[in-house]
């Protein structure tokens, strides 16, 4: 036990006694509940809507996990952790006793490598961090993860070797040679170079940092992706391929990419369910156009309800009280995030985009949505940030 829940119980050998109305390992449930039961469950529900994972019940918007073996090897908000992952099968010690476990993970002390901390390194920790360090000066490029002196590095795609990040100390990424449209095919370079530790070395009468510029061109490659850029950073808005100035939008064949520096995507007018603008509006260039009666980025909020402030608020508060999280406003009984912070996203604005991964300096590699700091990748996409391409090849 972490601790018992603030002014509502004390410490007595190890165990909270909780005060009246209080009860739970850590005082941190309420016995009487004034919030409707509807509510009380959505704030239950993990990211995949599931209450308290399957694996305890919900009281008052809070999970009570299972754990009748008494261990208390269920854990998180939504008993989301199962620490009984952390066991090691022959000792039924956690993390073998060499570590800690958090969320069915075992982080091992120095000297212990393994998943349950089960092998010791015969070198000492400071050779272990010298050997991996990379000549940039990171621990195994941020790229992976060193284990006795040698990097494990990440891999970006277990089903193949797309993406492939390499090297003694993981200083090569292979996605460094994949422009934007080269997704879609299985070719580095643009097909026109060796992909050599990360870098495109280009076939004679090619050039650019992705092979992508025939000599042949009139422009100048600076000019060439000036002209792809628009008023993006990145050539053909990150959507399509740039040869000579010119754009073309990918996914071949699908309409809702276009313009002539690929600067319209209309798939950002879906939702998860891939409702256009929330059955109330119509998409231009990639934003929602409002019916009259509706607002809001997917035209999902109606302007008028009939509904008290009291009701709405109810049901825009969190467990604790807090309206929207403090991030956004109540409308009609639904929290609108604040448009400054475009980050803020969530039911009741409770959710960091921030934390979608990004490729190609996009979030999810604007090839799915970001729902609540996990990418929601569109059909023929997958990968934790979208970035790999499993449809159709062209």
């Amino acid at each position: 036990i972490s601790g018992c829940s603030q002014y509502r119980g004390y410490c007595d050998c190890g165990m909270c006694e909780c005060d009246e109305g209080w009860f739970g390992d850590a005082c941190q449930f309420q016995e009487e509940c004034n919030l409707p039961n509807k509510k009380s469950k959505e704030l239950c529900k993990n990211q995949q809507g599931v209450v308290c994972s399957s694996r305890g019940t919900c009281h008052c918007g809070s999970c009570m996990c299972e754990n009748s073996d008494g261990r208390g090897l269920v854990t998180g908000r939504f008993c989301e952790c199962d620490d009984s992952e952390c066991l090691d099968e022959d000792t039924g010690e956690v993390c073998g006793g060499h570590g800690q476990c958090y969320c069915g993970n075992c982080y091992c002390a120095a000297g212990w490598h393994g998943d349950k901390c089960e092998f010791q390194c015969d070198i000492s920790p400071w050779e272990s961090k010298r050997r991996c360090t990379s000549p940039d000066g990171k621990i195994c490029s941020n790229r992976g993860t060193c284990v006795c002196g040698e990097c494990n590095c990440y891999d970006v795609d277990p089903s193949g070797d797309w993406g492939d990040i390499h090297g003694d100390t993981c200083e090569c990424d292979e996605r460094n040679c994949h422009a934007t449209y080269d997704r879609y095919t299985d070719d580095f370079c643009s097909g026109h170079g060796q992909c050599n530790c990360g870098r495109c070395d280009c076939k004679e009468g090619w050039a650019g940092k992705k092979c992508e510029h025939p000599l042949s061109c009139s422009l100048s490659l600076d000019s060439s992706l000036k002209k792809c850029r628009g008023t993006s950073n990145l050539p053909c808005f990150g959507r399509g391929q740039c040869q000579c100035g010119q754009c073309t939008c990918h996914p071949p064949g699908d309409s809702r990419v276009h313009g002539k520096n690929c600067e319209c995507d209309d798939r950002q007018c879906e939702d998860i369910n891939g409702e256009v603008c929330g059955g109330h509006g119509y998409c231009s260039c990639g934003r929602c156009i409002c019916e009259v009666g509706w607002f809001g980025k997917l035209c999902q909020f109606p302007r008028s309800c009939d509904m008290s402030d009291a009701q709405s608020k109810e049901l825009c508060e969190t467990s604790d009280g807090v309206m929207c999280s403090g991030k956004g406003s109540c409308h009609c009984g639904q929290c609108i995030c604040s448009p400054q912070d475009w980050w803020v996203s969530g039911e009741y604005c409770e959710c960091d985009d921030r934390e979608c991964d990004k490729h190609d300096g996009l979030i999810c590699t604007g090839n799915g949505l970001c729902n609540c700091g996990n990418c929601e990748c569109w059909d023929g996409w997958t990968g934790n940030a979208c970035e790999i391409w499993v449809g159709a090849e062209y």
